[in-house]
């Protein structure tokens, strides 16, 4: 249809903004015009890692030293951020999106790859964003359009706003501890979350987890409902937010001895993967009750 630099969703009390040229990137997301994420207006979003959320696809989080070996082949993706030495968050959130479909309530976003430095494997993809009154629904579709199989996953990467008594809570199955490298180097069994986010130091991927988590504080609590099944939490050191991110596989999980066994897929030629997250505003929960 159209390659808008700004679309607006409106429904009930939320508003959303998103710019499809900036990686399909969420630029705010507002409740009676107050924040929920960490958000700005639309026209003054500088890129996606100043977003109150984008996409992560056709993989999340990270690959090791920008390199992987897949079904007898070894590849290299090209260094994404800054002088980080491992690819980060997928191809998706660097690229312009076209606008498929757009009303007051609903956008379509569609992207299509073809192999390059950065991805080695052929792909389309679309972005669904769908408002109603108390609720951000996301989905996410990726297409193979190679003739070769490729390893796939799907997630995204929101930014909460640090408030007073941030705290988030979520039953998962086990954390996987971070070497020196900020790769994977074990797993630590852990049968759920119940913390403070302020000083919390988190730069982890949790496994297991039940599809939902409350991410709470004085003003707002935002139950955040996914179809992945993976949670990467970062609380970066003196900063105004902090990142709590659905997805479908392990960091890293590429380079693993069993990389489908930590949520990576094996996407056939023209096979589909899709996910699905949903951000829900709910009153505060006082906090005797929880």
């Amino acid at each position: 249809m159209s390659d808008s630099p700004v679309c607006e969703l409106r429904a009930g009390a939320l508003r959303a903004a998103v710019r499809p040229d900036l990686g399909g990137s969420l630029a705010g997301l507002w409740w009676q015009g107050e924040p929920l994420l960490r958000s700005c207006e639309p026209g003054l979003l500088a890129g996606p890692r100043q977003s109150a959320c984008f996409a992560l696809l056709p993989y999340s989080i990270r690959i090791g030293h920008c390199r992987f070996d897949w079904r007898g082949q070894s590849y290299r993706t090209r260094p994404n951020f800054d002088d980080h030495p491992h690819s980060l968050h997928g191809v998706g959130w660097q690229r312009a999106w076209t606008v498929t479909a757009h009303t007051p309530d609903r956008l379509q976003l569609g992207l299509r790859h073809e192999p390059d430095a950065d991805w080695p494997f052929a792909f389309s993809a679309t972005q669904e964003l769908q408002l109603s009154e108390d609720a951000l629904l996301w989905r996410l579709s990726l297409r193979s359009c190679d003739g070769r199989e490729q390893p796939a996953g799907l997630g995204w990467h929101p930014y909460f706003l640090h408030r007073a008594g941030s705290r988030l809570q979520t039953r998962v199955a086990g954390r996987w501890d971070m070497g020196a490298d900020a790769l994977p180097c074990g797993r630590t069994e852990l049968p759920g979350l119940d913390l403070a986010l302020a000083g919390a130091g988190l730069d982890h991927c949790f496994d297991g987890c039940s599809g939902e988590a409350l991410v709470r504080d004085a003003r707002h609590t935002l139950l955040l409902s996914a179809s992945t099944r993976q949670l990467v939490v970062f609380t970066p050191p003196g900063a105004a937010h902090f990142c709590v991110e659905p997805v479908s596989h392990v960091n890293n999980a590429v380079q693993d001895a069993e990389p489908l066994a930590q949520g990576l897929v094996a996407l056939a030629p023209g096979a589909r993967l899709e996910a699905w997250m949903r951000l829900q505003r709910r009153d505060p929960i006082p906090s005797e009750l929880v």
